[in-house]
Order: C-alpha cells, then structure tokens, then sequence
C-alpha cells in the first residue's frame, strides 16, 4: 500500500465515507447504514469535525477511501476515537493500528488522560486490534436502540503511562 494517502476528511468525501462504512456493515448480518436517521455526519463530515472541536481523517488508496478514523473531546480529560472502519480489502496490513495510533497521537496532542470508544459487539476483529493495542474492554455495554439493534462495548487506555 505504498500509495496510500492519509489526510484530513474533506465534505467531498462523503460518498466515498458512506460507501466504506455500508459495505463495513454489510459483512455483519443485520448491521444496516441509516446514514440521514443515525450518521447524518457522513452528509458534511469536515464540517461535522469542526464542529465537534475534532479531528477525522481518512486512508485513501488510489482515489478510493479505504480507511477512517475520528477522535472528538469527551468528558473529563478525555478524548473519544470513533468511525475506525477499514474496507476488507485493506485490511490486515496494518492501517487500523495506524489508524488508532494517529487517534492516540492526537489525543496526547490535547493533553487527553485517556481514550475510549465504543464499539459493536459484532465487530470482532476490531475488538482483537483494540485488546492488541492495549486498550481493556468495560464490563459495561449500551444498547443502541437503532436499525441494526446495535449493542456495543466499551473500550479505554490510559495515555498517561
């Protein structure tokens, strides 16, 4: 992936966004995209960053975006990483880890104590990067209620050691 291009979400990229995260969530059985009822930020997902005091990028591999990844300010001295996807093809080499890593790296740009997410219990491969990546998963868990019933995990690392 020697061509691959990482730099900060644009309002241009929407399409490209809905189509990564569609075709994510369509490899999990009941997982559904309802981008204007409950992603209505993929429509202006620059200004959807902005406006959340943010940061998205994305992973562009010859025109096409194959990676995502978004870190907003969360309560306490936190920060939360969200929208990591990586299109199948892309995967196993390495761009989710760097993916986070540009996430951690922002957070410890704002002074953030630490990091967290949460992340659908379906998405077991992600689950295995975030444990990987030294972050531990909550007893905690929160239902979505949304399209796809939804159930997530929580996940959080200490930036401070």
């Amino acid at each position: 992936m020697d061509d691959l291009i990482i730099r900060s979400v644009h309002d241009g990229d929407s399409a490209g966004l809905i189509a990564l995260i569609g075709n994510v969530f369509r490899e999990y059985p009941g997982c559904l995209l309802d981008v204007d009822g409950e992603f209505p930020e993929l429509r202006n997902p620059a200004g959807a960053a902005r406006d959340s005091d943010g940061r998205w990028w994305v992973a562009e591999l010859d025109g096409t975006i194959v990676g995502s990844v978004s870190v907003s300010p969360a309560e306490g001295n936190a920060v939360e990483l969200r929208r990591l996807y990586v299109a199948a093809a892309a995967r196993r080499r390495g761009l989710g880890a760097h993916l986070v890593r540009l996430a951690e790296s922002e957070a410890s740009h704002r002074a953030a104590s630490s990091i967290f997410l949460w992340t659908d219990t379906r998405f077991e491969d992600a689950h295995r990067l975030y444990e990987r990546l030294a972050y531990t998963r909550a007893p905690r868990v929160r239902a979505l209620n949304d399209i796809s019933n939804s159930v997530e995990y929580h996940y959080a690392k200490d930036l401070r050691v």
